[in-house]
């Protein structure tokens, strides 16, 4: 039974920065044409965050393949998450802030993390209410909060704000 708390991303983003940026060099270096982006909660400023980081890495379909063994080389897939011929997740959980690394290929359905982000950053409502919604899971059940923050997200994929960003 793992139990959800956060802290305000202003204590972590030191830390947090330098991370993204090495990870990013790291990726880059063996997959240069890739669009590597600090994405979650650890990206937005004086936001809630868990205190780990997420980076998307995005790659052109025919990229895919090679992009899946490039991350399995310096990842673990994280077998908890989905995976599609779209879509892979990989983890890092013994650095500091723990990492999690989505691959997609550009513009499939999984190519939303930097679009949430990017909402996020632009309307103070949208992240007032993702922050309440955090409050309100503060030392519960990662799952139920996990369900909560899948409904939000998907509720914020309607929304005009979402729906322009290309």
């Amino acid at each position: 039974m793992t139990r959800v708390n956060f802290i305000n991303s202003s204590q972590i983003y030191e830390n947090t920065e330098k991370t993204f940026f090495s990870h990013k060099m790291l990726i880059k270096e063996r997959l240069p044409e890739a669009d590597v982006q600090h994405v979650g909660s650890s990206a937005i400023p004086n936001s809630l965050t868990k205190g780990d980081i997420d980076i998307q890495v995005r790659v052109v379909s025919d990229q895919f393949p090679e992009a899946v063994k490039v991350l399995s080389l310096l990842y673990k897939l994280n077998e908890g998450s989905v995976k599609t011929e779209t879509f892979r997740a990989f983890k890092d959980d013994s650095i500091d802030p723990p990492l999690g690394v989505q691959l997609t290929i550009i513009d499939s359905e999984f190519d939303f993390f930097w679009k949430f982000r990017d909402v996020l950053l632009l309307n103070h409502q949208y992240r007032f209410e993702y922050d309440k919604l955090k409050k309100k899971y503060e030392g519960k059940e990662m799952d139920e909060y996990r369900e909560a923050k899948n409904e939000f997200f998907l509720n914020m994929m309607k929304t005009p704000e979402f729906n322009k960003l290309k």
